[in-house]
């Protein structure tokens, strides 16, 4: 089966979160499917990579503003709309196209309609306007309810939708959408950590371009001093990239921002656990993920663990006296956190062993 994957960025240029969970759906669909890529670009006149490229429209705020009033849409489901995309897509031979986000299946239903109901499937990825209320201020708080309403339309024209939400995906099923799913996918299990051997050190991992991983920073820079009152070496380091438009905040003494890390895998094999304060949810949490496929415990909100703490058995701490405890815990009882690493990596490499994401996916696109 030809199955055409439309995805709002260049995997060969871009590296985000929604990217990494894009690669592993197509890779797990590519079992059964003939894949193919089209993809905005910054680089349209780009050959590698085997993609499809069509130039990503530049974000002009009038032309999105006017665009949106008129076609009366969502700013973001008319963002990425572009008469170049629809012509590509209408120029596609394929027997299914799979949009990754509701608003990328816009330019599917631009080029045929109701007729799409066929061979459209609709993975949302997350529910957009939460993303939205939670970073884009008082513009996004106020153009969530027409997310809203779009990402509803869109799934009610698709074949089948589905989300890596299940609170979403159980929303579209009330709603008469027999045919949504909740991928609940899990990466392949990686080299493990050694927690046993770990330094006292809590790692802290993101983008703070992102306006919630920001704001989980500082939140973590607050609680430091309680978490490392009294425990000898304990460090807290944050990796990712820092806010340009942010003022770089004092670091409490055994803190180091690192930035960019080369060899990310030898310096996770020196962390003790994963600290993920995260107040405001929406994220595709690639970076739980990744720490279950490696033993690594995960210390979570409500926000930052969503849908994988129901599916890991990854407890969501979101009273900061417990998270804080939490941590200190961690640091203070390497048995602790390496028997708490061993359940998660074993939970992960069960599900991907008796291949639950593969299942998952195949029954989505079939």
């Amino acid at each position: 089966m030809k199955t055409t994957f439309i995805l709002s960025k260049d995997p060969r240029f871009e590296s985000t979160g929604d990217l990494t969970m894009a690669q592993l759906v197509m890779d797990l669909a590519r079992e059964a499917h003939q894949v193919q890529v089209l993809c905005l670009s910054a680089h349209p006149d780009a050959t590698d990579g085997g993609y499809r490229r069509v130039a990503k429209p530049h974000p002009r705020a009038i032309p999105i503003v006017a665009g949106s009033l008129l076609r009366r849409r969502s700013l973001v489901h008319t963002r990425f709309l572009s008469g170049e995309l629809v012509d590509a897509v209408r120029a596609t031979s394929t027997d299914l196209f799979v949009a990754d986000h509701s608003y990328m299946a816009e330019c599917v239903l631009a080029a045929f309609g109701s007729g799409a109901k066929d061979f459209l499937a609709v993975n949302t990825v997350v529910p957009e306007s939460l993303i939205w209320t939670g970073t884009r201020g008082l513009a996004g708080r106020i153009d969530s309810p027409r997310i809203i309403r779009d990402e509803t339309r869109v799934a009610l024209a698709a074949r089948s939708v589905a989300s890596y939400d299940k609170q979403e995906a159980d929303h579209y099923r009330s709603l008469g959408i027999e045919r949504s799913y909740w991928l609940d996918l899990t990466l392949p299990p990686a080299r493990r950590v050694p927690v046993e051997a770990t330094p006292p050190r809590l790692l802290f991992l993101g983008d703070r371009r992102w306006a919630p991983n920001q704001e989980a920073f500082l939140q973590l820079l607050q609680w430091w001093p309680r978490i490392a009152d009294g425990i000898a070496g304990a460090e807290l380091c944050i990796v990712g990239a820092a806010d340009p438009d942010q003022p770089a905040p004092r670091l409490p003494a055994g803190v180091r921002e690192l930035g960019f890390v080369e060899d990310l895998d030898g310096f996770l094999a020196g962390c003790r656990a994963l600290a993920a304060p995260i107040r405001t949810g929406g994220g595709v949490r690639v970076k739980i993920l990744d720490a279950v496929s490696r033993g690594l415990p995960v210390i979570g909100t409500g926000p930052a663990v969503g849908s994988l703490g129901e599916l890991l058995g990854i407890a969501s701490i979101d009273d900061p006296g417990e998270f804080i405890d939490r941590c200190r815990n961690y640091l203070l009882d390497r048995g602790a956190a390496a028997g708490y690493g061993a359940r998660l990596y074993e939970i992960g490499a069960d599900r991907w062993q008796n291949r639950l994401p593969h299942k998952t996916v195949d029954e989505w696109l079939r």
